[in-house]
């Protein structure tokens, strides 16, 4: 599980950084014009874009941190913690990185954010109880 988005994550700094330097080529790339403050906009704009890439890639690089730790100590316990693979009656959900719904080993698992508020909600949980969500019961059938 930990590989899957380790890769998922990797490909999103990979386009993160690809972006950011695009930006910062565009930016570097405008030449001085008669049309006044047209060269001093384009490349503001640039940098913004770059930045704004820049910060997506130091978010994409804490995550990757974060399934660095979770590899070298992973849950080992009957309670929901962050690092838990866990089959609800809603379907597989690890708490680990936000990356969403993923088709892992044909089988749709939703990738939670430790921070998310559902994730919260399933935090310290163990087998056969559950929770309310969003006007939902959840029931946690198992922690794999």
């Amino acid at each position: 599980m930990i590989d899957t988005c380790k890769l998922l994550l990797q490909q999103r700094a990979y386009t993160a950084e690809q972006a950011m330097n695009a930006a910062q080529e565009a930016a570097n790339g405008e030449d001085k014009s008669s049309a006044g403050d047209k060269y001093e906009t384009s490349r503001a704009m640039g940098q913004l874009d770059r930045n704004m890439n820049a910060k997506q890639l130091a978010e994409v690089q804490k995550e990757l941190a974060e399934l660095e730790r979770l590899e070298k100590n992973p849950p080992k316990s009957d309670m929901v913690y962050a690092g838990s693979l866990i089959k609800t009656s809603m379907g597989y959900l690890y708490i680990a990185v936000g990356l969403g719904k993923q088709q892992i080993e044909n089988q749709n698992v939703v990738l939670l954010s430790k921070n998310s508020p559902l994730a919260l909600a399933l935090l310290g949980k163990k087998p056969q109880e559950q929770i309310s969500f969003n006007g939902n019961k959840i029931g946690i059938e198992e922690i794999l």
